[in-house]
């Protein structure tokens, strides 16, 4: 579970911004849209998490740095080599600023809360610290800082790190992270930090996810029924859905793919069973089943198709599920209908998150969403500002958010110029 989130010089961001999942002391919904931590039962979390904001205010890059962490802690150790470069893109609008960038991230995972961080330049990881809190007390784990005039790192390893520390020391690359490359060579203790990265924080892009994942799910018959329940929920005629596979064959391969390469992947597949499409049966007139491809079906089927296998396996796991622009293809009515299973606790009984981006404001009420769930991106200066609502203090059942942003009261609006000023009459 996530309880919070930083980020400094990174694409539209300058300065740090803040995303927070921790409660307010607000009383509304406390039973079904907040739930209390396993490592402190005087912390308390929301569910959901809207982020609204003016096209180009950089809502969209608060996931993209979320997302590039994650890739960084799961790739640098094993997928990037001596001199890569390492995927951040700093803030262009400001010559003054020449710093790393920064991401820290506060999450609980099986029952101990953990403050993990680092900046990075493309070259290298400048910092990087892990603070762990079993129990609710703290405990330095590690610690590493670039010292510019030695041009080397500086460590501190807490009494509480067990291990092959000065292995995992020597063995860590500038461009890789220590927490990876400790994990790589077997720190069990520091496993489940890189294991919440891995496996708990989906991301989606504005494209959503590939159905790959959702059609294999459905090759498990009490899965397949979940997710026909789900469509038939979100009055989608599908009365059934029948996946097709078949082994893997090399014609499907690329013609001027060397050989070695080809036979190499025909030897890993050997004997697994691939997909290969996924046919949905509807009734027509009259009752009978007619069958449509995937790819037959409307941009909107497809995409909730899409997102419900990792949607239901994140209300099953615990997972946060990041979403970026919920609105695009889904009616205002679905994306209402998606939050509120985030919302319901026979649902959502492991206390999963949903963080999206949106533009649909038909859910910006109070009767969707506690104020401290609701957040506004804006720029300022060209770069980019998180704030949330309660810094407004709307005042409960009186005040109309929907009206109150469109009117500009939260500000995070676009800015249109007049039309014939713009055409230059």
């Amino acid at each position: 579970m996530l309880v919070n989130f930083k980020v400094k010089n990174f694409r539209s961001i300058k300065e740090e911004q803040l995303l927070s999942m921790v409660a307010s002391s607000q009383k509304e919904f406390t039973d079904t849209h907040t739930f209390l931590s396993t490592a402190s039962k005087n912390l308390s979390l929301v569910k959901t998490a809207a982020i609204y904001g003016a096209n180009a205010a950089g809502k969209s890059n608060i996931l993209k740095a979320l997302d590039t962490m994650k890739k960084i802690v799961r790739d640098s150790a094993t997928k990037y080599q001596r001199g890569d470069e390492l995927p951040v893109k700093t803030f262009l609008f400001d010559k003054e600023v020449n710093e790393p960038t920064e991401f820290e991230i506060n999450f609980i995972y099986e029952g101990v809360m953990y403050q993990y961080g680092f900046a990075t330049t493309k070259e290298r990881i400048t910092e990087e610290w892990l603070i762990a809190y079993p129990k609710g007390r703290s405990q330095n784990w590690f610690a590493r800082a670039y010292d510019e005039e030695t041009k080397e790192y500086k460590w501190q390893f807490g009494d509480k790190l067990t291990g092959k520390k000065k292995l995992w020391k020597e063995s860590t690359r500038s461009n890789a992270l220590f927490l990876s490359t400790a994990v790589q060579l077997n720190s069990e203790q520091l496993q489940p930090v890189f294991d919440w990265f891995t496996n708990k924080l989906k991301i989606a892009s504005v494209d959503g996810w590939d159905p790959s994942f959702t059609m294999s799910k459905c090759l498990d018959e009490k899965y397949k029924k979940n997710i026909l329940r789900f469509l038939k929920t979100a009055d989608m005629d599908i009365e059934d859905i029948e996946i097709e596979v078949g082994e893997f064959d090399l014609s499907n391969l690329p013609d001027d793919m060397p050989i070695e390469l080809k036979e190499k992947i025909a030897q890993d597949l050997k004997g697994k069973e691939l997909i290969k499409g996924a046919k949905f049966y509807h009734l027509d007139n009259y009752g009978k089943k007619v069958a449509l491809d995937f790819n037959d079906e409307s941009d909107g089927t497809q995409k909730l198709f899409s997102f419900i296998g990792p949607w239901i396996d994140s209300l099953e796991k615990g997972n946060v599920l990041l979403i970026d622009e919920i609105n695009d293809n889904f009616h205002p009515l679905m994306v209402k209908f998606l939050i509120e299973m985030f919302h319901n606790k026979d649902m959502n009984k492991s206390d999963a998150q949903l963080i999206f981006t949106t533009h649909e404001t038909s859910v910006l009420n109070q009767d969707t969403f506690r104020r401290d769930q609701i957040w506004f991106c804006e720029k300022q200066n060209r770069a980019t500002k998180l704030y949330p609502l309660t810094d407004f203090s709307p005042r409960k059942g009186v005040e109309d958010l929907e009206k109150g942003y469109l009117s500009g009261r939260y500000g995070a609006l676009p800015f249109f110029q007049d039309i014939s000023m713009a055409m230059g009459k």
